[in-house]
């Protein structure tokens, strides 16, 4: 009912329409305590309805943005909450987490969860990179007391910067893509920028934020009985399991990209079933299969007793698959009413440096509708004239890519489904997660933005 319509407001309305609606969220879960599934949906109602969009199309445009978050994320949560749950009951857990402190140390074990994790996040996407990593965090949390953040800051933070900065990531990829870059100096130049924007703004500001803001671990995972705790399972076999998808997504994602380069057949049969079985729901429940056979009938656990473990895990996570579907809903009635659209004509024109040009463009859109995607392809696309006209080395390309990816990350808050699967994994209220998250991101935006000028300033 939509795909005939057209926006008839300007920007300046449809700007003030999303500022109001994301206001009157805020008030509506911070103020009067409706809850946050609730406020998503009502709140997107009554925004497709302000926009003017068609009222026979209202519904489908809420369905699609619901759906289509839940298609990425729905399987994703569920099934990484089953493996999670298997390691944490299992006491596989606790196992990493000795190990873990015996090898870096009580003091530097915030350090090596935030390292591991920009390791593991190289090859695999944020949200899958953060449900397999949960469980050790949540254990060490355990062990060491403090506050959650100071181990899930970095975590979180490390599998961003990796997401936002570094190919074969979707979003430094098409970036490059629109914009000419070679891909293997983003890959570099993404390097150098991920990896101290990681230090500064998601470690360091995880130890100062994890001494002002007490927040206890949650027990979405579930917890070891005493008799798992007496009889863990090897060191070994929980890092093989943590493994296991991600060598299968690795698999794929490096077929994928020497398939680009042209170094492979995309069409050959290995590249193929690399995809399927490399794609992040198949891996996850691979996974799953596996950890529920060696941590749970191999070890000597009822067929009864290991199916209530597994269901028991769907039931914590439902509330945040809802709530970030309903954040997708949110943000894809944003999308739908032309907001970006008209945000991207009228910025077109702004007669900046085209480095600051891509930033500024990537952060209006991302703070306006939500989709890091969305805002970087944009912004890229209306660049893109620009820097073919430039005539820019490779490394002055590969920082504009940098930089557009570092002004789509910004200000992640009530429109990005992102904002609702962190701050409910780590049991935040809303006040909590803009204070946390949301600064966290906009840090790691703007130091990224700050290195990339560096970078083609001296190329």
């Amino acid at each position: 009912m939509t795909d005939d319509w057209t926006q008839t407001l300007s920007a300046g309305p449809l700007l003030a329409i999303a500022a109001a609606a994301v206001a009157v969220l805020l008030i509506l879960i911070i103020r009067f305590r409706l809850h946050a599934f609730l406020a998503l949906v009502l709140v997107s109602l009554m925004t497709a309805v302000a926009t003017g969009l068609p009222a026979g199309g209202v519904v489908d445009v809420l369905l699609g943005g619901f759906g289509s978050t839940l298609a990425s994320v729905a399987l994703l949560v569920g099934l990484g909450a089953m493996l999670g749950r298997l390691i944490e009951t299992s006491g596989g857990a606790q196992v990493m987490t000795d190990v873990l402190i015996d090898v870096f140390g009580e003091k530097r074990a915030p350090l090596a969860l935030g390292v591991a994790s920009l390791i593991f996040g190289f090859p695999i996407f944020f949200d899958a990179g953060l449900v397999v990593m949960l469980p050790i965090m949540f254990s060490v949390a355990r062990r060491l007391g403090g506050s959650l953040l100071l181990y899930g800051l970095p975590v979180a933070g490390a599998f961003s910067v990796m997401h936002i900065y570094v190919p074969p990531h979707p979003g430094p990829v098409a970036a490059s893509e629109f914009l000419g870059a070679n891909v293997g100096m983003v890959l570099l130049l993404g390097l150098v920028v991920a990896i101290p924007t990681w230090f500064v703004t998601a470690y360091l500001f995880g130890r100062i934020t994890g001494r002002r803001i007490v927040l206890p671990v949650p027990e979405i995972l579930g917890r070891a009985d005493a008799v798992q705790e007496a009889n863990p399972p090897r060191f070994g076999t929980v890092v093989g399991i943590l493994l296991l998808p991600l060598v299968l997504i690795f698999a794929n994602t490096g077929l994928a990209a020497a398939a680009s380069a042209g170094w492979v057949d995309p069409e050959s049969t290995l590249v193929e079933w690399a995809g399927l079985i490399g794609s992040t729901p198949v891996a996850l429940l691979i996974a799953v299969l596996v950890a529920a056979w060696v941590l749970g009938r191999r070890r000597g656990i009822e067929k009864t007793a290991l199916e209530k473990t597994l269901d028991g895990a769907l039931g914590p996570v439902c509330s945040v698959i809802l709530i970030t579907g309903a954040g997708g809903m949110f943000g894809g009635v944003l999308r739908s009413s032309g907001i970006g659209d008209a945000l991207a004509e009228s910025l077109g024109d702004l007669g900046l440096p085209v480095i600051v040009a891509g930033f500024v463009i990537a952060a209006v859109l991302r703070v306006a509708q939500g989709s890091a995607t969305v805002a970087l392809t944009t912004a890229a696309g209306l660049i893109a004239p620009a820097v073919a006209a430039g005539g820019f080395g490779a490394v002055e390309t590969a920082a504009i890519v940098i930089a557009v990816a570092a002004g789509s990350v910004v200000l992640s808050h009530v429109n990005d489904s992102g904002f609702w699967l962190v701050g409910r994994f780590f049991d935040m209220d809303v006040r909590t997660t803009l204070k946390t998250w949301t600064v966290m991101e906009t840090a790691i935006g703007v130091m990224g933005f700050a290195l990339a000028c560096v970078a083609f300033a001296i190329a």
